[in-house]
This record gives structure tokens, C-alpha cells and sequence, in this order.
């Protein structure tokens, strides 16, 4: 199946902010903690989104610089605009032509968007051209297949309860690839070998149901870009077939699990 989809909405930066980008930027974190990146490097950044994953390098790894990349001019203008910090630079680039100069970075790395890149292998390989020798390539992905983000595993199952088409927009069954074995296989197809690879774990906690749903109205994203596409009837009924499952009282925590995949290029 193809990693696209009629209701892949990568716009409004502050929209996807409140539906994904918080908690991209509380497991950007974890895997920065993971990845051990050594001070003072030149990083290239795949996908940057909204910035979460710029800002925990800029403030955790102690960059010597940062090259930002991203398909949607809006989100690059989003990252642009929020983060000021001089050892930043922002630019608009396909994953599989990436704008800089054969080994010419240190680390590269990608956050939670390699999935929806057409052409895997050839944006892995990409990546690797870039990279200095003794370089490190580095990326993760939510755990889709296994339900790793919880929130929009119950909003699929839900969704597909009262719509069975919904269940071939649910990103566990458009990337089926996300697993630890998925993920050595992708690397294998791009040329990378023995690569280290590992969960990243975090809870997501809304204080209650309606700050649950309120994400999804907003357009951003698959499952949101879905949720607005129906008519109003039936996004009520969805909403109430969520609110039943989960409950509408009361604080909802729900676990989010990501895929990570590091190997040092021979130097």
C-alpha cells in the first residue's frame, strides 16, 4: 500500500504542533539520550516538522551546527519562526535530494517521518552521502503495527468500528515496515549494516477526554485530516464512540512507542 494518503495533512504548523508535536519533542529526548551524539557536530536534520526534534539538539547535544530539512514550506516557516538559535539553518528539501555536499556532516538524523517517505532505501542512501567518514546516521519511527501510539490506535479502532474504509487509512496497516525486523530490513536494502536498534518509550497524558479530542479537529495530520473530512453526524459519532471506550471522566494516559536505528558509517 502506498505511504500516502487523502488525508495526509502537513500543514498549520501550530495545528500539528497540538496534535503530534508536543509529544514528538518529549521522545526527541529519549532518543537523544539514546544516541549519545558526541559535542561540537555539523547535523543535517530529515523531516524537521514543527522543530521538536532541532530544538532538543540545540539544547541537549551542543551542536557546532544544524541544517533543518523539510517537504512542507510550512513547517519549515513554523521552525523558522520559533527557533532563533544562530547555529540553525532552515531549508525547504526532498529526503531523497538532500541540500548538502557529499561528506559533509557529522550526523544526520530523522524524526518520526521516514515513513512517509516514497523511496526509503534511496532517502537512506541519501543520507549516507552526506555523511563524513566515522559519520552517524541515525532516525526513528513510531511503533505503528505494534499500536505504539496509543491515542491514534484507539481513534483507528474506533474509526473503523463505524467505517471499515478507515481501516486502510490507520498507519499500522500503511506502514507495516515499523518493527525492529521491518526497520533491519529497510537498512539492509539501503546498504547499512548491523545496525543498533531500539524502543523509545514515553506516556501521553491528556487531563480529560475533550483535551483527547480536540487534536483531531484540527486537520493536522492523517487521522485528524480524516476526522474533518466526515460530515458532522458522523464525526459525533465517532467522537461519542471514543468517549465511550476510553471514558470522559478523568485524566486519559496512554503509552507512545518509537523505533530507533543508529550505525556509525566506517571512518
Amino acid at each position: 500500500m502506498s505511504s500516502q494518503a487523502d488525508h495526509d495533512a502537513w500543514s498549520a504548523g501550530q495545528n500539528y504542533e497540538q496534535y503530534m508535536g508536543r509529544w514528538s519533542r518529549i521522545v526527541a529526548s529519549g532518543f537523544l539520550d539514546w544516541l549519545d551524539a558526541p559535542e561540537g557536530a555539523d547535523w543535517l536534520e530529515v523531516g524537521c516538522g514543527t522543530g521538536a526534534l532541532t530544538s532538543a539538539i540545540l539544547r541537549e547535544c551542543a551542536p557546532n551546527s544544524i541544517l533543518a530539512t523539510d517537504a512542507s514550506e510550512d513547517f519549515i516557516a513554523h521552525a523558522r519562526g520559533t527557533i532563533g538559535d544562530p547555529r540553525a539553518s532552515f531549508r525547504s528539501a526532498d529526503a531523497r535530494h538532500l541540500p548538502a555536499e557529499d561528506s559533509s556532516v557529522d550526523i544526520v538524523t530523522s524524526a518520526l517521518v521516514l515513513n512517509f517517505v516514497p523511496d526509503r532505501p534511496a532517502a537512506l542512501k541519501e543520507m549516507q552521502r552526506v555523511l563524513r567518514p566515522g559519520g552517524l546516521l541515525s532516525f526513528y519511527v513510531w511503533d505503528y503495527p505494534g499500536g505504539g501510539i496509543g491515542f491514534i490506535d484507539a481513534f483507528w479502532k474506533a474509526a473503523a468500528s463505524l467505517d471499515p474504509t478507515a481501516a486502510d487509512l490507520d498507519e499500522g496497516t500503511r506502514f507495516p515496515f515499523c518493527t525492529a525486523e521491518g526497520l533491519a530490513g529497510l537498512c539492509a536494502q539501503a546498504g547499512i549494516d548491523a545496525p543498533a536498534i531500539a524502543p523509545i518509550e514515553i506516556t501521553t497524558e491528556f487531563p480529560g477526554f475533550e483535551a483527547f479530542w480536540h487534536p483531531f479537529t484540527l486537520g493536522a495530520g492523517p487521522a485528524p485530516g480524516y476526522c474533518m473530512s466526515l460530515p458532522e453526524d458522523r464525526r459525533e459519532a465517532l467522537k461519542s464512540r471514543l468517549s465511550e471506550t476510553l471514558g470522559a471522566v478523568g485524566p486519559l494516559r496512554l503509552t507512545a512507542r518509537a523505533w530507533a536505528v543508529k550505525s556509525a558509517v566506517p571512518g
